[in-house]
């Protein structure tokens, strides 16, 4: 199962290269992927619908819950059939349904197929958390498929809302299933419906969590208003997303939850109130649609109410009955949506008051469209027919297989929102293909036979369901072993006789028929009970909520980002004061810990520290900003200075070249601000400043002694030095525990110094164009020579001496730099000071010889060297896994080398390397734009001034 899932999201990897060589045709070689999926759950699901479910489970991070648990059973296998079957046949639509040259086939091919995939991966998980990032996945990839074209304010939006909105119950849902997992003892989805934890506060409140997601992926009230939105998606994406997968995510959910959770006193009420309004709210929406894909896109809304009622229920008959009521659903809709695809691509528009013969004009599409259209009526004797007269069947027996009394309720919504359907089906195929008096036919561009293949196919299938009643009946009625026996055996039969069931069907086609007849009465109705009614509208309540919180943050935002840095640093010093500060009073208070100080243990920490504090007194004091960034410099060099005298040579390295390469970055910015601070006195302002700092960094300090004193066991560094080098390889226990024993942790910080460094050079050159101030000098050029006389810097700004020393250290810097990275594992050093070093050999290029000299020194692209450090890291990280171990597990590797010894490389110095490269990276992008950014920008400023005096002088 993991290889049929993960098989689709490799097709959407290569799927760019394919469309570029292929085109639109590309989309059929895509078509197998899902296609091949299909053929082979097939038989597994088959087994599933006996009894025998076909289970995988992979060890991920397990003392999380979080494992690769997947499962056919009797209610995952055919959806998962659903999936993928519906799947390959809408990419096969698609190789007609877009146009040759499409600009944006590249991503929506990739982003159709891994939504797919993530869609099969959601339905076979049998891991709670498993299934939520399935789920997410679903999300975030349906916001882009939704967005196919974001040049269009509609797609935008809708894909805006659609992605608001389940997010917001997929975190709900989260919540959920973390109370569940504390509840229950188990992440597995089989083992909680097998033995339901007890119907505890806490377990109702995770459940209605639970829900609450549920619904909001199946647009159930008051989630309701974002599908049809995001009918502004391509035709193939609604007919797949919101007809046969995206939307059966919540219906499969509570399919799945009902058995163990289904008696709880409020779950049928909730889930059959809360259907059926949805039922009917869609249905009456339908029915005043003039786009006839909008019009099936509220169909769709009706249908998911009907869809999530049934499933609901809870008993054996309506498990079986609701899945195949999926079943249809998805086939008939699907079918539905790619025959408006076709209208809309031959004739030019949807408008149902636009069309007119087409059922003459395309004669196979008329025919799939009424076929489909009978089975989302429940016309006999299509699947619909079948899967709605077991749904009542169901509905007839809920009182006396459940004892819940809403019975009565559910049948008459039932009964009333079948009604709608047969008259917005009616308006659909009438308004689609019927010919109207007065309308002019339109003018019709002759679909091929491989663009109406698909609707023909599933339509062909809607009606060949009558022919195997018997093995539907098996299959789907696996979904009702969960349950014990009801009132009735649950089958799918075209003749039940003459029942109750039959009864309601005959009297839903004959109203539903009778008001498509009268709709222009119903119409008026509805006005007329819109005017004087005014019921609230979700849709317009959503957006008043998101101005609402719109401005509010606005207002947040203005009475708080006021530019001020002193503000917004004295606040979260306030906030560290005030939090930790209040317990630290009150743990000292409370005198539950003694604070065990100590003096220092040489002179040489006792005068350093006095040091220390005179700087930074020194610096408070300092009106010159250099003057400032020196003192507070002269403190971070004290700290290494105390990593010495504790003997921690790395850390002391590390902060020496950290405090070296923020001085310089400093010195950067201050040449174009002013000398001073302010002229003005000490005022009362920058006393509050003063006790912010002394206060936070007494409350600092405080804790540091609190925690040090109330230490209870031995420090776990101390049984580090054995394990480092036996496992890791390595005597720099620093180092080894940032490449090994603590890697993630430092993957995750490369990514965030790679994102810092590409805010730093957005921030500084906002509005000056990239490429201008990265173009390579004619410095770079390979017969140029380095530092020459045509350096960047101005004649009286040279120094002669500047220069000879850059000449003779700059390459000793480089290759100590390479040195250092290589030899961290046992030596202090590694990958961030090497990669510090080799900034600052690039920093002296700068400062003797300006932007020009540093992009002679490195004629590459600050982006790229990140871009490619970060990757050297992840796929020294990954190609463990490759060779049978984990991620980012070591390997330690001696290489007899001759007279020369024996290599001793552990194979963590490649995740070195690319630490090494991002650090380059970062302090490139800091030159640039901190460094030759300014310059440039003085340079411009300068040249103005000298036009704007000529010219005045003139």
């Amino acid at each position: 199962m993991v290889t049929v899932i993960a098989a689709h999201f490799v097709a959407a990897a290569g799927w760019p290269v394919l469309v570029q060589w292929l085109g639109r045709r590309a989309f059929l070689l895509l078509a197998l992927v899902p296609a091949g999926s299909a053929i082979w759950l097939l038989p597994r699901v088959v087994d599933a619908s006996t009894g025998t479910s076909s289970v995988e489970q992979y060890s991920w991070a397990g003392r999380i819950g979080l494992d690769l648990d997947l499962m056919i059973n009797p209610v995952s296998g055919p959806i998962s059939l659903l999936v993928t079957g519906v799947g390959a046949l809408v990419l096969v639509y698609c190789a007609w349904y877009f146009k040759e040259g499409d600009t944006e086939l590249w991503r929506f091919g990739a982003v159709f197929v891994a939504f797919a995939g993530s869609m099969l991966g959601l339905v076979l998980s049998d891991n709670i958390y498993l299934l939520y990032v399935f789920w997410e996945l679903t999300t975030l990839l349906s916001f882009l498929l939704v967005g196919h074209n974001p040049e269009r304010r509609a797609n935008r939006r809708a894909a805006m809302t659609a992605l608001i909105v389940t997010t917001f119950g997929g975190l709900a849902m989260l919540v959920g299933f973390v109370m569940l997992d504390i509840a229950s003892g188990t992440v597995r989805i089989s083992e909680i419906v097998a033995q339901p934890p007890e119907a505890t506060a806490t377990v109702q409140v995770a459940v209605a969590l639970v829900l609450v997601g549920a619904l909001s992926k199946s647009a159930l009230v008051p989630f309701h208003f974002w599908l049809p939105g995001a009918m502004a998606a391509p035709t193939p994406v609604s007919a797949y997303l919101h007809a046969a997968a995206m939307v059966k995510a919540g219906v499969f959910l509570v399919a799945v939850l009902a058995p163990p959770f289904s008696d709880l006193a409020w779950w049928r009420p909730t889930l059959i109130l809360l259907g059926l309004t949805t039922m009917v709210i869609g249905g009456l929406r339908a029915l005043r649609q003039h786009d006839v894909k909008l019009l099936l896109a509220y169909g769709t809304v009706s249908q998911l109410g009907f869809l999530m009622t049934v499933v609901g229920l809870g008993t054996r008959s309506a498990a079986m009955a609701g899945l195949a009521l999926v079943a249809s659903h998805a086939m008939f809709k699907a079918t539905l949506f790619l025959v408006v695809g076709v209208v809309d691509r031959s004739t030019g528009t949807r408008d149902l008051r636009e069309l007119s013969g087409l059922a003459r004009q395309m004669p196979w599409l008329f025919a799939a469209a009424v076929v489909a259209g009978a089975s989302m009526a429940g016309v006999p004797p299509t699947f619909g027919f079948l899967a709605k007269e077991a749904v009542l069947a169901a509905i007839v027996d809920l009182d006396s297989d459940t004892g819940s009394g809403w019975g009565v309720v559910a049948l008459v919504g039932v009964v009333i929102g079948s009604i709608l359907t047969v008259a917005y089906t009616a308006r659909f195929l009438w308004g689609t293909f019927g010919t109207k008096p007065g309308v002019e036919t339109c003018t019709v561009s002759a679909p091929s036979a491989g663009f109406i293949a698909a609707p023909v196919v599933l339509s062909v299938a809607t009606l060949a369901t009558m022919f195997a009643t018997g093995p539907l009946t098996t299959l789907f009625l696996g979904a009702g072993d969960f349950y014990g026996a009801g009132a009735h055996e649950p089958e799918l039969v075209l003749w039940h006789g003459f029942t109750l069931p039959l009864g309601l069907t005959v009297v839903t086609l004959v109203l539903g028929g009778l008001m498509f007849v009268a709709r222009p009465g119903v119409a008026a109705a509805q006005i007329a009970v819109t005017d004087r009614v005014r019921l609230p509208d979700a849709e317009r309540s959503y957006h008043a909520v998101v101005r609402g919180i719109d401005r509010f943050s606005i207002e947040v935002t203005g009475r708080t980002q006021r530019g001020s840095l002193p503000f917004y640093l004295g606040t979260i010093l306030v906030v560290v004061a005030l939090v930790p500060g209040s317990m630290l009073v009150r743990s000292l208070l409370d005198g539950a810990t003694d604070l065990k100080l100590a003096g220092p243990d040489r002179p040489l920490q006792a005068v350093v520290s006095v040091i220390v504090i005179v700087s930074a007194i020194a610096a408070v004091r300092s009106r010159r900003r250099l003057r400032a960034v020196l003192l507070v410099g002269l403190t971070g060099y004290g700290m290494a200075l105390l990593f010495v005298a504790h003997g921690a040579p790395d850390l002391a390295l590390t902060q020496v070249l950290v405090e070296t390469f923020l001085l310089v970055t400093f010195v950067l910015v201050l040449r174009r601000l002013p000398p001073f601070f302010s002229t003005r006195p000490f005022t009362s302002d920058r006393w509050i400043r003063v006790a912010a700092g002394v206060v936070t960094g007494t409350v600092m300090a405080g804790i540091a002694a609190l925690a040090a004193s109330s230490r209870v066991a031995d420090p776990v560094g101390l049984d580090f030095a054995g394990p480092a080098y036996d496992f890791g390889g390595g005597r720099n226990i620093v180092n080894v525990t940032l490449v090994d024993i603590r890697a993630w942790d430092t993957l995750g910080e490369l990514s965030v110094l790679v994102v810092a460094a590409t805010g730093i050079a957005s921030l500084i050159h906002l509005l000056q164009d990239r490429s201008s101030r990265i173009t390579r000098s004619p410095a770079t050029s390979g017969a140029q020579r380095w530092l020459g006389r045509e350096s960047a810097v101005r004649r009286e700004r040279r120094s002669v001496v500047f220069e000879v020393i850059t000449r003779l250290i700059f390459h000793s810097l480089i290759v100590y730099a390479i040195y250092i990275t290589l030899v961290g594992h046992n030596e202090p050093g590694g990958g961030f000071a090497g990669g510090l070093i080799a900034g600052l050999a690039l920093m002296i290029r700068y400062l003797v010889g300006g932007r020009q000299e540093l992009n002679a020194a490195a004629p590459v692209d600050a982006g790229l060297v990140l871009g490619v450090g970060l990757a050297t890291a992840a796929t020294a990280g990954l190609v463990p896994t490759l060779l049978g171990g984990g991620v980012l597990q070591s390997a330690i590797v001696d290489i007899p080398l001759g007279p020369l010894g024996e290599l001793h490389l552990v194979t963590s110095v490649f995740f070195d390397i690319g630490v090494f490269l991002v650090v380059v990276g970062l302090a490139l992008d800091v030159l640039r734009s901190l460094g030759g950014g300014i310059d440039q920008h003085a340079e411009e400023a300068g040249e103005a001034a000298q036009v704007g005096g000529g010219g005045a002088t003139a």
